[in-house]
């Protein structure tokens, strides 16, 4: 059901659904193999769907106390962050709202059973702007920032996901944005010499995907391996399930990256496409 070598030159259909990790601020400016591994996949997605209209993202530096999504129009660019160097407070991505496309999450959200609000006044986190500045670097597509809620777990992010699902055949690509691994504890603790129990939680987590369990990859908590060490909290990896819920069913996963940055950061990056008939 799952493949390796999926490309977004597989038809003009639905756009597929995408997790990537952003990693540490750094990463706009030190892009490793990931960078230009999420360059080259966004190149082909626009020869391959012309008609992309549009990114909705959600990033776990936006948590508020329900679903909330972003409906300004000109979101400023904001450096959510300390102690790095002068050159990444530099950094701009002016890319565009869209307050009729928030519109439109909004709805499909309340549609769905889930109370969102929307934030006019909203800037993009670096959550989202760091892998944007990756993926579409010309900043040329409106994007829509969605919120984190507080509390929620794996089951109703997956669910926010799922309301969104139409979005993929109306030109809007919706991408999840957290890490695969992220514990801060041992980031900022020195001693980068890549952790076994990181490649063991992401290699779990792939075979997960690749085989299509959602039973499993909902309760990972409990199955994976290292899972408390790889997420003392849950928050950066819930947008996992966000990019689960909008792929819907049976898909087929294409992994874009799956390198380990500062020993213990996994970068893993996978777009899930929809099967064929769908």
């Amino acid at each position: 059901m799952t493949t390796d070598t999926v490309s977004p030159s597989t038809g003009p259909g639905a756009l597929p659904a995408l997790f990537v990790s952003h990693g540490a601020p750094l990463f706009a400016l030190e892009p490793g193999s990931t960078g230009p591994a999420l360059a080259r996949w966004a190149a082909g997605l626009r020869r391959s769907h012309p008609g992309l209209r549009g990114v909705v993202i959600m990033s776990p530096h936006w948590m508020e106390r329900g679903a909330t999504v972003m409906t300004g129009a000109r979101p400023a660019t904001w450096h959510d962050f300390g102690g790095f160097p002068p050159a990444l407070y530099a950094l701009q991505y002016p890319a565009a709202g869209d307050p009729a496309l928030a519109g439109q999450v909004l709805d499909l959200l309340r549609q769905a059973g889930i109370a969102a609000q929307g934030d006019a006044e909203r800037p993009f986190d670096h959550g989202a702007w760091v892998p944007l500045m990756h993926l579409f670097p010309q900043a040329d597509l409106p994007v829509v920032q969605v919120a984190l809620p507080v509390g929620a777990g794996p089951a109703e992010v997956h669910a926010m996901g799922a309301a969104l699902h139409g979005l993929r055949a109306q030109g809007v690509l919706v991408v999840g944005s957290g890490s695969m691994t992220h514990n801060l504890r041992e980031f900022f603790g020195g001693g980068h010499e890549r952790a076994p129990y990181v490649l063991e939680f992401s290699r779990w987590i792939e075979a997960a995907v690749e085989r299509g369990d959602l039973p499993a990859l909902l309760d990972y908590r409990r199955q994976a391996p290292h899972a408390q060490r790889a997420h003392p909290t849950e928050d950066h990896f819930l947008p996992l399930f966000f990019a689960l819920g909008v792929a819907g069913e049976g898909w087929g996963a294409e992994y874009l990256s799956r390198e380990v940055m500062y020993g213990m950061l996994a970068m893993d990056a996978f777009a899930l496409h929809a099967p064929a008939a769908a």
